[in-house]
């Protein structure tokens, strides 16, 4: 695929993707559109040999796979999540203050909080809800139009603010709706969202997980459209990239995408990196532990998460031998601690592949003096015993409302990971 259209693709997939349900939805439509057959876990699975197919678990995570029916050269494997930091709505949310409706909030995951403030919000995510015949049911929503926002303290009431400002989540976040001069409720308005949406057989709404988003549409910018700006970059970026090359692969080897939910909060869920679902799905399609032992040892992981980019305004924050530029090509995470799980041979395997479709790479290693996130990466490697090299396109503001790449990285990426799942070893 073309850089141009690869680009306006990957910003119509993110406006599509407000929330990891909506992404897991995008990605198992554009995989059944390609041919994949979703399989499901409380079934019975006959995979056949040259299909392709997938699953998902609790909405929001999905692995999908090209099945040889052949393992004996291992599976080439790449794995993002879906989840990004945002605000997630409480149970009881309706506030009453001062003649206005707001909704209570609580963070999700590490996010940068200031930039939440006076953007145009809208709600999205999952609702669970008795039907008319008492059975219950799920539906996604998205009000996808501006419905609240968190004004700014003026900083007339606030002379100090651009100098020690902080931002207490419980007093400084509750999101304004609208003006009320009575109380109102929460579940009501989304079950006359839900029988907007058609769901008219909804009664009563049980519960919800929703978080509110930016409404503000993805957007190429510079003065040569050199950036890619967005919500959630982190890291519905690399879900995009690793379905399009999975899609985009020739089908002839075992090819493998695995994204999972609650990355930022750690990964220890049933659907999580840390919970057992890649594990659950090895041992249903290879049952025998030695034959999947060995498919294992043949195997290689590309965790694929975006990597801090040098900004120029604060370049002092990055190893001054290790600070990769935007749209200079996908970076090699690499920690000593194992906070990555790159080693030397999984870099130089990912560099290999890098070199044969003529693209640069970048290395990046945090600073001596600063602690170091982390990714899928060592959890997977730890819980499957994986070879694993960590990854991703370099980016800034991560974990803000809006953020930063370049539109040659993604790209680039792309076209590193279409050769690697058409590679006959690894």
């Amino acid at each position: 695929m073309q850089r141009e259209r690869f680009n306006q693709d990957l910003l119509t997939f993110l406006a599509d993707s407000p929330t990891p349900f909506h992404a897991t939805s995008q990605m198992a439509d554009r995989l059944s559109k390609a041919g994949f057959k979703e399989l499901f876990e409380s079934e019975t699975w006959n995979p056949v040999a040259g299909e392709g197919y997938f699953i998902r678990r609790n909405g929001s995570s999905i692995i999908a796979w090209r099945h040889t029916g052949n393992f004996d050269a291992g599976f080439r494997m790449v794995g993002a999540h879906t989840d990004s930091p945002c605000l997630r709505v409480k149970p009881t949310p309706e506030l009453y203050r001062q003649n206005y409706l707001q909704l209570g909030v609580e963070v999700y995951g590490g996010a940068l909080l200031n930039p939440w403030f006076d953007r145009d919000l809208s709600l999205a995510g999952r609702v669970t809800y008795r039907k008319t015949d008492g059975s219950l049911a799920s539906s996604l929503i998205d009000f996808k139009e501006a419905i609240a926002t968190i004004p700014s303290l003026a900083i007339h009431l606030d002379r100090e603010a651009n100098k020690e400002r902080t931002v207490n989540p419980q007093l400084h976040l509750p999101v304004l709706l609208g003006q009320a001069d009575q109380k109102q409720d929460f579940r009501a308005l989304l079950k006359a969202k839900l029988h907007e949406q058609g769901q008219t057989e909804a009664v009563d709404v049980l519960d919800y997980e929703l978080s509110f988003y930016d409404v503000q549409a993805p957007a190429m910018v510079g003065l040569n459209k050199e950036f890619i700006a967005s919500a959630r970059l982190d890291n519905l970026l690399s879900c995009f990239i690793g379905l399009q090359s999975l899609l985009d692969s020739e089908g002839q080897q075992a090819a493998v995408l695995v994204c999972t939910d609650h990355e930022e909060v750690g990964s220890a869920s049933a659907c999580g990196a840390q919970g057992p679902m890649l594990a659950q799905w090895l041992e249903r399609l290879l049952p025998n532990n030695e034959e999947r032992n060995r498919m294992i040892s043949h195997s290689m992981m590309i965790s694929a998460d975006n990597a801090h980019g040098v900004h120029p305004n604060y370049a002092d924050k990055h190893d001054e031998n290790h600070g990769p530029l935007i749209n200079a090509g996908p970076v090699i995470k690499i920690n000593s601690n194992q906070r990555y799980a790159t080693n030397s041979e999984t870099s130089a395997t990912f560099r290999a592949i890098a070199q044969d479709v003529n693209v640069p790479v970048q290395s990046f290693v945090v600073r001596s003096d600063m602690g170091c996130g982390s990714t899928i990466g060592p959890i997977t490697a730890s819980e499957v015993g994986i070879r694993t090299v960590d990854i991703g396109c370099p980016q800034f503001g991560m974990h803000s409302i809006r953020e930063l790449c370049g539109s040659d990285d993604a790209h680039s990426l792309y076209l590193i990971l279409q050769n690697y799942y058409d590679r006959d070893r690894v």
